[in-house]
């Protein structure tokens, strides 16, 4: 019997299966890897066959899942980006209820974001309605490690994909940014503990942030979080972080049905 990660015609469903948990495999790892991974890495990275890769790679670029360049490294193709903003458009509707009673108990911004590769994308928010406010666009990604939606993502994964996501050098924005791994590594901690994340100017100077995440029955999906002006956040953050846990296990709520 030929291991090439493809069913053969005919062949049984649990083949099938095999087959898409080697692919899903495969895609979880270009999906820390935005450079893109040789055939030899993806192998080293999956613990797959190198002519199980291929055959893979094979199929999956045919339906623009995966895209080779030069070099042959191994992308994650356009069709995959076109499934996940559709994923994530049903995903923002269906928590745009969390958000609009966050900023309507705040009075400020509410953001949802998602993980994306090694970074935190924005997929949907609700502006304050102050003249100073803090906004990021939608689609716009920021970096994990200095950001509460990130740091909140970060915590609710496990050690092994952690330990893929985070680069060997954490990029410093301002005098606030956490740059050694094993500050950041303590600070995850208790944020699994707690369950809120803060950015307290790490990303931007003068913007402070809280962020939780929300789960379905699977684990984690996505990350709600409120960015500040220091100015408001400063003696606040019992209240933000208060607010952002409650939206949270709302969000929950709503995808799982339990609400």
């Amino acid at each position: 019997m030929q291991d090439d990660g493809i069913p053969p015609a005919g062949g049984d469903a649990r083949g099938g299966v095999q087959a898409i948990a080697r692919a899903a495999r495969l895609l979880r790892a270009l999906e820390v890897a935005p450079g893109g991974l040789s055939l030899g890495e993806l192998a080293a990275a999956t613990g797959l066959p190198k002519s199980t890769v291929h055959r893979l790679v094979h199929a999956l670029a045919a339906e623009d899942l995966v895209s080779t360049g030069s070099g042959g490294r191994v992308r994650l193709g356009a069709g995959l980006a076109r499934l996940a903003a559709a994923t994530h458009g049903a995903l923002a509707s269906v928590l745009r209820p969390a958000l609009e009673a966050l900023r309507g108990d705040l009075d400020e911004t509410a953001d949802l974001a998602v993980l994306d590769g090694a970074g935190v994308r924005f997929i949907d928010q609700l502006a304050a309605p102050h003249r100073l406010r803090a906004v990021s666009a939608v689609g716009s990604t920021f970096p994990l490690h200095c950001t509460a939606n990130g740091k909140a993502l970060l915590a609710a994964l496990g050690d092994e994909q952690l330990r893929d996501l985070l680069p060997a050098r954490l990029e410093r924005f301002t005098p606030a940014t956490i740059t050694a791994r094993d500050d950041l590594r303590a600070e995850l901690a208790e944020i699994r503990s707690s369950g809120v994340a803060y950015d307290r100017e790490e990303h931007t100077e003068g913007i402070c942030a809280v962020a939780a995440v929300v789960r379905d029955a699977g684990g984690p999906v996505a990350a709600i979080s409120v960015p500040v002006p220091t100015q408001r956040f400063a003696g606040q953050e019992a209240r933000y972080a208060a607010a952002v846990l409650s939206a949270a296990a709302a969000g929950s709520a709503l995808l799982t049905g339990s609400g």
